[in-house]
């Protein structure tokens, strides 16, 4: 039975002295916690994050985007080798942010896991739906799509990624998929990489909408949901903790 994997996205938040509690807090209450976990940081603390997890194997190195771009005349951009030289582990590919405000379309996201994966880092692809997707009955179609160009791109790599469902319509807005809804489509993605892939059991699929320390056991407890992709309450030790703890039952 693989591990779950918990992974904090930071998102625009942080400074030197906040990074350096949090992470020490963390540190200490993960000891032999039966499960894996990343934080995903801002670019900007890419070295301090590095130096403060060097040594040790309970909190993995996470980033918040790659370029689909290997190198060259691409400014504000960061390559693939770039994280790597930073020992990141874990790439945030094709987050809803990135979607909404940065124009990002399918093909981009899949050419940055394919960037990812090139380096030896492990993209966490994300996926999900509007509320009026939700609501026109377009979420099965709308993941789909979006799960698919990684996959065409990708190919026999598609096994080495790992996939998150985030709902749109759940992110930072306090409202959470019942654990019901979420496996629903956890199962569809499933299936999709089953279809894909014979290796499709070992892709760790995340729930990444508005999970905190109150639903993660529910949630958790889903057959097809194999860890999540945290915000807000990544930032919060205690909280994060007990999410952590939740997914090493």
């Amino acid at each position: 039975m693989k591990k779950k994997l918990i992974a904090g996205n930071w998102k625009m938040n942080g400074s030197l002295a906040a990074n350096a509690s949090l992470l020490q807090a963390v540190l200490e209450g993960s000891q032999g916690m039966n499960c894996q976990a990343a934080v995903c940081v801002p670019a900007a603390y890419l070295a301090q994050v590095q130096a403060v997890l060097a040594g040790q194997s309970l909190i993995a190195l996470g980033s918040q985007d790659v370029s689909a771009q290997e190198v060259g005349a691409f400014t504000g951009e960061i390559s693939a080798g770039m994280l790597k030289d930073f020992a990141v582990r874990y790439a945030i590919v094709g987050h809803s942010e990135r979607r909404q405000y940065h124009a990002e379309s399918d093909a981009t996201v899949a050419l940055k896991a394919q960037r990812a994966l090139s380096a030896g880092i492990t993209p966490i692809v994300c996926v999900g739906e509007t509320l009026a997707d939700r609501e026109a009955g377009k979420t099965e179609e709308v993941v789909k799509r979006q799960l698919a160009a990684v996959i065409h791109t990708n190919g026999h790599c598609i096994s080495e990624i790992v996939v998150a469902y985030e709902p749109v319509w759940a992110i930072g807005t306090g409202k959470t998929a019942s654990p019901e809804q979420a496996q629903a489509v956890h199962a569809v993605l499933r299936a999709q990489l089953k279809a894909a892939t014979e290796h499709a059991e070992r892709v760790q699929i995340l729930y990444g909408g508005s999970m905190n320390a109150a639903n993660a056991a529910e949630l958790l407890s889903q057959p097809d949901i194999d860890g999540g992709l945290i915000g807000g309450a990544s930032l919060k030790a205690a909280d994060f903790l007990q999410i952590i703890a939740a997914a090493a039952r």
